[in-house]
């Protein structure tokens, strides 16, 4: 018996909430206690974090191939046992290098529990209603820093990090490796009805090849690319830094602690107006209106002001834009092209699109030492968002381009 729909997404909505409050969001809050246990210094360890991301973002392509044509199940789930092993060996872990060692095996666990394979199912299996769904997704998602950082400071409190992280890991594989197994057993749709009449002629697997490679090399696509990296690189370089620029300023760390959870919140609040956007708004318009908001809240932020609710509204407005692009990015493919080869070509964008979110923390904070400046590193920020703004004005097809 196949499941549901519905019972699909509540099962990838739980699973969701445990891989990111799990493997990405408890590491800030262990990571200073980690380097007074380990006398690893803190750069160091975020190293290893930002080596998982970097891992996730390059196993990006060949899992969106996989996924293409065995659908979710395989990849999420061994993603979820591999996730699982990761954070046993990360609390584990004697030296710098086993430690390190984990977060790489984090990353592939990253791979196949994060958003882009759980997109790439609720894409395809609910193909004309697929934003109703990645809206739930990301709007629960949305939730788990909420639920995790509480929980995690709250056991770090009572155990130590290695504990926290033994108690994670068993987590996370007792909840996401059975929900993935069990619920994610759903017939896997080969491609839109458009790709079968061509692979009716032609073989399926080269037909969807050469298909892949023709929209990659077009200009939308490569401008898409570009403009999607930029830009997650400015935000996600202005929001990790965004604490350490605030108390450099003055700026109490409570408050500072408070700007950025609220934009936390703004970002839940962002998702729920999406539907509406994409059903009022064209493709283009979307794009640029919150790409032009990241770009315009990073350049505030340059601004040496200290007082609250100006943070707060920046903070709140840099979430929005921060929730609604997740969404966008995730309809970025089939928006332009629709859902044939929506795996590889998702996968092959969001390999840089990764890349960059995973580098931005230290790049952002290098460039502020460069500069001697956390005012010109924003501004720097601010302006790179602003070419992303404009490659992305023209990532948009012409009407009539092939969405086969």
């Amino acid at each position: 018996m196949r499941p549901a729909l519905p019972v699909i997404l509540t099962g990838l909505c739980i699973t969701q909430i445990t891989a990111w409050g799990i493997l990405y969001y408890a590491f800030p809050v262990l990571s200073a206690r980690i380097a007074e246990d380990t006398g690893w210094s803190v750069a160091s360890t975020t190293v290893g974090y930002s080596a998982g991301l970097v891992v996730s973002a390059l196993l990006g392509i060949p899992a969106g191939k996989l996924l293409d044509r065995r659908g979710p199940r395989l990849v999420m789930t061994v993603g979820s046992g591999v996730g699982a092993l990761a954070v046993g060996l990360i609390a584990w872990a004697p030296t710098y290098g086993v430690f390190l060692a984990g977060w790489l095996l984090a990353g592939v666990g990253m791979t196949g529990t994060l958003y882009p394979p759980a997109f790439a199912a609720v894409t395809r299996w609910y193909g004309p209603r697929r934003v109703f769904a990645l809206t739930v997704i990301t709007l629960i998602g949305g939730l788990a820093s909420t639920i995790f950082a509480p929980v995690t400071e709250a056991l770090a409190e009572a155990f130590t990090w290695r504990q926290v992280y033994l108690i994670l890991g068993v987590t996370f594989g007792l909840i996401t490796v059975p929900i993935h197994a069990v619920v994610l057993r759903r017939p896997w749709p080969r491609h839109d009805q458009r790709a079968a009449a061509e692979s009716a002629e032609n073989d399926a697997a080269t037909a969807e090849d050469q298909y892949a490679r023709r929209v990659m090399r077009s200009s939308p696509y490569m401008l898409m690319t570009a403009g999607l990296t930029l830009g997650s690189f400015a935000m996600f370089a202005a929001m990790i830094n965004l604490v350490p620029m605030l108390t450099a300023r003055g700026v109490d760390s409570a408050l500072a602690a408070w700007v950025l959870g609220l934009g936390g919140l703004g970002q839940v609040l962002g998702r729920l107006f999406y539907w509406a956007m994409e059903r009022g708004m064209s493709v283009r318009a979307r794009t640029m209106v919150i790409y032009s908001l990241v770009a315009v809240t990073t350049a505030a932020l340059a601004l040496d002001w200290t007082n609250a609710v100006w943070l707060i509204a920046i903070s709140m407005g840099a979430g929005i834009g921060r929730g609604i692009s997740t969404l966008l990015k995730a309809t970025a493919v089939t928006d332009r092209w629709g859902t044939r080869a929506y795996g590889r070509l998702s996968g092959m964008f969001n390999a840089p699109v990764m890349f960059a979110i995973a580098i931005a923390p230290a790049v952002g904070a290098w460039l502020a030492e460069l500069m001697g400046s956390w005012e010109a590193m924003y501004l720097v920020l601010a302006a790179t968002g602003a070419v992303g703004v404009v490659a992305l004005f023209f990532s948009v097809p012409h009407a009539g381009t092939d969405r086969s």
